[in-house]
């Protein structure tokens, strides 16, 4: 899974709006609010993964992540009320970041088990490469106070790879029940890697084997 800390030094957002000559800017049109709104949005979401990746979640002080991403600190909170509610959209930018390369390179195993398990390897790679943000983003989701739509997510991201468009004979309630347990038990092996009692090999194998028994149906 590839992180955007790299990305957070980006340039500030251009203007709302297009002059109109002297120095008063015509007003923004709705369009140009809504770009800049997201741009300011990630410039933040960017700001915390990069602090998160050099010191986990203490490092992801609300003033700090506000003057990094160079927006007041009450505008920061406009858009994130707490520092899970930052935590979450992390983690969501993090999942689309999959997707994309789910979609730009889509799973090849024949097995349903297998293109679920590639999923889930390519993540871990890219999260090991960052311990400090993985470590950040996996202790503070277990212990959210906020919604945190992770699992679902995910479950929903191996059930699309695994299926691949097919029909499965089992009810579709059951089939993300099946893919969220699934991730259920990648976190948990993130969580003994990170906590050095695993191996990468030792928690790819035990990935492996789960998913061969939950997605045996598939």
């Amino acid at each position: 899974m590839r992180t955007t800390h790299a990305l957070a030094d980006a340039a500030p957002s251009p203007p709302e709006g297009p002059s109109t000559g002297g120095d008063r800017p015509a007003p923004a049109t709705p369009g140009a609010r809504t770009r800049s709104q997201h741009q300011r949005r990630r410039r933040i979401v960017q700001a915390a993964a990069a602090l998160a990746s050099r010191g986990g979640v203490e490092a992801m002080q609300m003033r700090t992540v506000a003057e990094r991403a160079g927006v007041a600190l009450g505008t920061l909170y406009r858009y994130f009320p707490s520092k899970m509610d930052l935590v979450v959209a992390v983690v969501g930018e993090e999942i689309d970041l999959l997707e994309s390369s789910m979609e730009r390179r889509p799973p090849t195993a024949a097995h349903p088990a297998g293109r679920a398990v590639d999923v889930l390897m390519r993540a871990t790679r890219g999260l090991m490469r960052e311990p400090e943000l993985a470590d950040a983003l996996i202790r503070s989701l277990i212990m959210a106070e906020v919604e945190a739509p992770f699992s679902d997510r995910m479950a929903s991201l191996l059930l699309r790879v695994a299926t691949d468009g097919r029909e499965v004979d089992i009810p579709a309630e059951d089939q993300l029940a099946l893919t969220g347990s699934l991730a259920g038990v990648w976190v948990q092996e993130l969580l003994e890697m990170l906590r050095g009692r695993r191996t990468y090999e030792q928690s790819q194998h035990r990935i492996e084997i789960t998913a061969e028994r939950l997605l045996a149906g598939f």
